[in-house]
């Protein structure tokens, strides 16, 4: 199941205004444009930011998530007519012959045990076209990103979303069991003083680990890239199914 922060109608409306960098989504922009990419398939799309950019690039975009409420969301955006919407997982699509897959931001490190990792793995092989690509990023254990975000425990952000007013997030991490470490993110609506808490975990792979599994699921592994807006942070991971 999605957590709260996705699924829950009144933290999926806030999302995008907690989330407005989304300067690392260039770096999915340029590997479309270089494998001449024209058919994409951007799992786990959450509010759909990704994938009307990239329809917005004259791309045929498929964008699928499990969270109801972040694909109302996304359905709810200009452009949105553009794109293909599937509620739903990556084990469960049509084949559709995509020449590029996507997985952006934590969706790689969802996937909590090696049985789910590798179906959805297996799900977006089947989706792909002979020679399409999967990229993904993943964040690099060694960094301990945990560590950065139990320091800033307790701090609060507040925005004022347009037509909801001023809303509160607060980040606690709540346990680290490597390799997954859970957190939880709580939300607070100034407009009624109703409070909603959503807890995440994600999975921190080693980079062999995803090449592994990669493999398991008959994508090999062309090349292991940083994230150009977070260096030395993240391996950004590029694979391809082979022409049967």
């Amino acid at each position: 199941m999605p957590d709260a922060l996705f699924a829950h109608p009144r933290l999926a409306a806030v999302y995008d205004a907690f989330d407005a960098d989304r300067s690392d989504l260039a770096l999915y922009r340029a590997v479309a444009r270089e494998l001449g990419a024209r058919t994409v398939l951007d799992v786990g799309c959450g509010t759909g930011t990704l994938a009307l950019l990239l329809a917005a690039d004259g791309l045929e975009v498929t964008g699928v998530d499990p969270a109801a409420a972040s694909l109302d969301v996304a359905r709810g955006k200009p452009g949105a007519s553009a794109v293909t919407w599937l509620h739903g997982d990556a084990t469960a699509l049509p084949p559709l012959q995509a020449d590029l897959a996507t997985m952006t931001g934590n969706v790689a490190q969802v996937f909590l045990t090696d049985d789910d990792w590798l179906a959805t793995l297996r799900g977006v092989h089947d989706a792909l076209a002979p020679d399409g690509h999967l990229v993904l990023e993943t964040r690099r254990p060694e960094r301990r990103a945990w560590e950065g975000w139990a320091a800033a425990a307790g701090r609060v952000e507040v925005v004022d979303v347009p037509g909801v007013g001023r809303v509160e997030q607060e980040l606690d991490v709540t346990e680290v069991a490597l390799p997954l470490v859970s957190f939880r993110s709580t939300y607070r609506f100034a407009a009624d003083g109703a409070e909603v808490a959503s807890t995440s975990t994600l999975r921190f792979r080693s980079l062999d680990e995803v090449r592994d599994t990669l493999a398991a699921a008959g994508l090999r592994t062309v090349d292991v890239r940083d994230a150009p807006d977070r260096p030395g942070l993240e391996h950004v991971v590029l694979a391809r199914r082979p022409a049967e």
